[in-house]
């Protein structure tokens, strides 16, 4: 007679049941310098945050015997050469494997080794979404009619390796000069007062930065002043902390009060306060996400994911599937996979387009429709999102990709590239030839 039900030991062994599975050991325990840390004092967010990783000396502190020479060198000379500087968690910390941190993905993702850069991109633009060139008034980017991106502070809980705005996020680096900022509230009123005006405008991405790093009373002020505009209908609050910094949810009651108040206002308002985060790694995922997740699902406040493509992070299908089902098991909604976008210090995490094409080909059909994430192109150049297969022409030898986006910016071109280290060696040569380089371009846009 066929069984009916699944006991516990069963249900470990059952790959498609995996996502259910979550990761509650204490597993900080493991570091040297946090080996006699409680689960109430890694609880705290206030804890997190004191003995969050900033600088090379301190992973070494931390770890101790654990770290060798090699890896402590490899991160030395990875900080001569990256746009981002340190800024990690315990909680992610203590989750990269230590046994063998060259290919963990989330010690690739926030802690970067000399070893594993490769050459820019010819094409790599500090600003490749060209974000500041459509900003009328500063902290602001207004491209789409209807929406508008508002970062109110360059602040972030982590600092992501293959962050798209690393010209302002993190703080200068032996490579990269930035303004950064943080709270201020004269030009948050001129954003404001910029919305006031512009009536076709119906959805606010408050992000940055990171929201999980503004106080209570700045996510009251915030989030009141939007929904007092009468024609802003949704508000994202963006936040990759769900993922990296889960105790903020489970204890810093003050934010979170904050959140539920400007989500209830909306309500009043019959307006929409949502919760955008950033998983990008099943190995993020533990029982503090789900915890969190809890509590926010109670709350009744809806959260999307958006993750970005990155090789040797989540580009194999049974990884992006585990992640897809994971999110879905803990009410997160997968809504974005990006193509890396074409920034500085981040060849080695860049794939194809058509791995983009290919990985989600492969991811639909897994789960429900709903919890699939649509995979896109943020374009070069101020294009917009476009589905990955929506390019109007591709080159795959070549790498190149030729766009169009006829309501965002009507009679313009986009051109995407993959990696060049991934073309074969041919189209390489003809790429670190500039006449060639050139001619393969205007051939591609010829084409369409």
């Amino acid at each position: 007679m066929a069984k009916t039900y699944f006991n516990r030991e069963d249900h470990d062994k059952i790959p498609e049941l995996m996502h259910r599975n979550y990761r509650n050991d204490d597993f900080w325990k493991i570091i040297p310098a946090w080996a006699a840390v409680t689960r109430g004092e890694f609880s705290s967010h206030l804890w997190q945050m004191k003995h969050s990783i900033r600088k090379v000396e301190q992973v070494k502190k931390a770890l101790g015997a654990r770290l060798s020479e090699e890896i402590y060198n490899d991160i030395l000379a990875g900080q001569k050469i990256t746009p981002m500087n340190i800024r990690i968690t315990p909680y992610i910390f203590a989750l990269i494997d230590w046994e063998n941190p060259k290919d963990d993905p989330l010690r690739k993702q926030f802690l970067p080794l000399g070893s594993q850069f490769l050459e820019d991109h010819p094409y790599k633009m500090e600003d490749s979404l060209s974000e500041d060139v459509d900003s009328p008034v500063p902290m602001l980017t207004h491209r789409y009619p209807d929406k508008v991106l508002f970062l109110p502070t360059t602040l972030c809980p982590v600092y992501c390796s293959y962050c798209t705005r690393s010209r302002i996020i993190g703080g200068s680096t032996e490579t990269m000069e930035k303004e950064t900022y943080g709270a201020n509230q004269k030009k948050w009123d001129d954003v404001f007062a910029y919305l006031m005006k512009s009536p076709l405008v119906e959805d606010v991405v408050v992000s940055g930065g990171d929201a999980m790093m503004l106080t209570g009373k700045q996510i009251r002020y915030i989030g009141e002043n939007l929904l007092k505009i009468p024609h802003i209908r949704r508000i994202r609050l963006a936040t990759k902390g769900i993922a990296i910094f889960p105790q903020k949810v489970l204890t810093d009651d003050d934010w979170f009060g904050a959140v539920k108040e400007i989500h209830k206002l909306g309500q009043a308002f019959g307006k929409q306060v949502v919760i955008h985060t950033h998983f990008s790694s099943p190995r993020e995922i533990t029982k503090w996400s789900q915890m969190a997740m809890d509590r926010i699902f109670n709350a009744g406040i809806i959260v999307r994911n958006q993750a970005v493509l990155q090789a040797g992070v989540n580009d194999k299908v049974d990884t992006m599937v585990l992640m897809t089902r994971q999110l879905g098991h803990m009410n997160i909604q997968p809504y974005y996979v990006y193509m890396h976008d074409m920034v500085q210090g981040c060849e080695h995490f860049r794939t194809t387009l058509r791995e983009g094409v290919e990985i989600e080909k492969a991811v639909r059909g897994t789960t429900a429709g709903f919890n699939t994430p649509t995979f896109v192109c943020d374009l070069p150049g101020g294009g917009g999102k476009r589905h990955v297969a929506s390019y109007e022409y591709y080159d795959e030898e070549n790498g190149i990709s030729v766009w169009s986006a006829p309501y965002v910016k009507p009679g313009q071109h986009f051109t995407y590239f993959d990696p060049i280290h991934k073309l074969s060696e041919a189209a390489q040569k003809r790429w670190y030839n500039e006449g060639d380089r050139k001619k393969m371009i205007d051939e591609a846009l010829g084409k369409v």
